[in-house]
């Protein structure tokens, strides 16, 4: 007997909110705000919840009448001034790195991964949620090279106990690599290499070996380094950056 034709399987269903995002049109949180206050229709209809059911690519969406398409992909390079949050908005009104786009005439963009409010230099953007997904993914995401100012000057020893780690908070806390870079009176500037992002990770862990950290300065990730870029300037990636970033995401 012939065997009966298999139906291809649908598309998986997301929440409408979800998919907003993941189209790069918005954050998830925009997209949610943008539901709840009837902007959103799909298949023509209007709905109210974040979570209504959406398979993306077959159903329709429009946001205030209008149909949508996922966004043209954008990939930045910022060169992060200290004290600036990396956030879209923030309860304690501080300024966030979104103040070095004013202006541009840019679609929306997440930053791709985070530097904290008193770290400075090389911060990725982008519309793209899959290929930030892969660079902050610890298992295929490039490393990231920081210069770090300390408030001594650590031997050899000190360096290699910086690569063994330590225990912090039930976290393991370790760097890839790390070097000697210069010396200056009694403060000394390191290289430090991570293959993986924990939160405050560089500062925990110099403050496990009694080193406090003056400056904090991401400088590379992967292959793409800061280089001259200016403080609070930024420059769009090029096409090889971004495969050689994450060679799976678009672009």
């Amino acid at each position: 007997m012939p065997r009966p034709s298999q139906k291809p399987k649908a598309a998986p269903r997301h929440g409408v909110a979800r998919v907003l995002s993941k189209l790069g049109l918005c954050s998830r949180t925009q997209a949610a705000a943008w539901v709840a206050a009837g902007r959103v229709a799909v298949n023509g209809r209007v709905v109210r919840d974040p979570e209504f059911p959406v398979r993306q690519g077959t159903d329709a969406l429009s946001v205030d009448g209008r149909a949508l398409d996922a966004a043209e992909p954008v990939y930045l390079a910022l060169n992060k001034p200290r004290g600036l949050v990396t956030t879209a908005s923030d309860e304690r009104g501080r300024d966030t790195v979104y103040r070095c786009l004013e202006g541009a005439g840019l679609p929306w963009l997440a930053p791709v991964g985070r530097l904290d409010q008193a770290s400075e230099g090389l911060l990725l953007m982008s519309n793209d949620p899959a290929w930030a997904a892969a660079i902050t993914d610890p298992a295929t995401g490039p490393e990231k090279t920081y210069h770090v100012q300390v408030d001594a000057v650590p031997d050899a020893a000190l360096l290699a106990a910086l690569e063994a780690g330590v225990d912090d908070a039930g976290e393991r806390l370790s760097a890839r690599r790390a070097r000697l870079l210069r010396t200056g009176g009694k403060t000394a500037w390191l290289e430090i290499v991570l293959d993986e992002g924990r939160n405050r990770q560089i500062r925990r862990l110099l403050a496990a070996h009694g080193l406090e950290t003056r400056r904090l300065v991401r400088v590379a990730i992967g292959p793409v380094a800061l280089g001259e870029l200016a403080k609070g300037a930024w420059r769009r990636l090029s096409d090889e950056e971004v495969s050689s970033l994450a060679p799976k995401g678009r672009g």
